[in-house]
């Protein structure tokens, strides 16, 4: 049997770094109703672009390190890539970052882990992120929560270890439809599968011959779109109570992972989809003091 590596002590300043993805929020959701208690601990969100268009492929880029991007006109894609690694040594407090560790994996939590001796912690609210997925590896803990939109209990998990610096990731489902508080009646609104969902009901589908409804008329996409930035003023209160439990001089990241379309040229959702509504997030990071 192989005995597992010894997770290495951290360096000296080394900080907790804390992300937190708003599923399927689109930046002019978030610049109808920016959280208060974010834009005073951190200031003012950007426009950015997520790297993929729905949920699985953009957590995985964004556990390789690769956070929304500004999308940079004249410049090579490898040198942009270059200058926001190098800016990991700012969020983590870490300066002589040996970036060559970080191969062969290119996975922040493995690097983390085992190259800076971080605690690492996930709590997911999509299924497709499930923890029997790729996505979960080098995670001492990582669940599924069993509501899709409660990140009021997310925050009652989320704790640090006064040894090692911890890493947390947090999707957060409030924003993905039906755009929903904890315990909101959604019954009139319709339902539509999630990807687990898809595939739990693949053979029943081909069997009998698919799922077919009508698509949302342009009174419902409003709704819709109003629902998810009512959700967010609803979040305000539950990331002012997360950022009531960071410890001093952590790094706070809160983005999403792709936008939604809400009737724009004849989509909904995300996926396969090719519009720019379904790739501009907000973004924005900064210390915690």
């Amino acid at each position: 049997m192989i005995e597992p590596k010894p997770i290495p002590r951290p360096p000296a300043g080394a900080r907790n770094f804390v992300v937190v993805i708003l599923d399927s929020l689109r930046w002019d959701s978030w610049k109808a109703s920016p959280p208060s208690s974010v834009t005073a601990a951190l200031g003012d969100a950007e426009r950015r672009f997520s790297y993929a268009t729905w949920t699985a492929p953009s957590h995985l880029n964004l556990l390789m390190g690769l956070l929304p991007h500004t999308s940079p006109a004249h410049v090579y894609a490898s040198e942009y890539y270059k200058r926001d690694f190098l800016r990991y040594s700012e969020r983590l407090g870490v300066a002589d970052m040996e970036f060559k560790r970080l191969l062969p994996s290119i996975f922040l939590p493995t690097y983390l882990r085992h190259a800076l001796g971080y605690r690492t912690h996930a709590r997911v609210s999509m299924p497709v992120l499930n923890k029997f997925t790729v996505i979960n590896r080098d995670f001492e803990s990582y669940e599924l929560m069993p509501s899709h939109n409660d990140m009021a209990a997310m925050v009652e998990e989320v704790h640090f270890d006064p040894e090692r610096p911890s890493f947390w990731l947090l999707n957060v489902g409030e924003t993905h439809y039906p755009y929903a508080r904890p315990g909101e009646d959604t019954s009139d609104l319709p339902h539509i599968s999630g990807v687990h969902g898809v595939f739990k009901k693949l053979d029943q589908i081909r069997a009998e011959g698919g799922e077919a409804g009508e698509f949302f008329d342009q009174a419902r996409l409003r709704e819709l779109h109003e629902r998810q930035i009512a959700v967010l003023e609803y979040l305000d209160g539950v990331l002012e109570r997360l950022l009531s439990k960071l410890p001093q001089d952590t790094w706070l990241v809160v983005t999403s992972d792709h936008g939604e379309l809400f009737g724009e040229e004849g989509y909904f959702g995300h996926g396969p989809v090719a519009h720019e509504k379904v790739l501009e997030v907000p973004f924005v990071e900064g210390l915690v003091r």
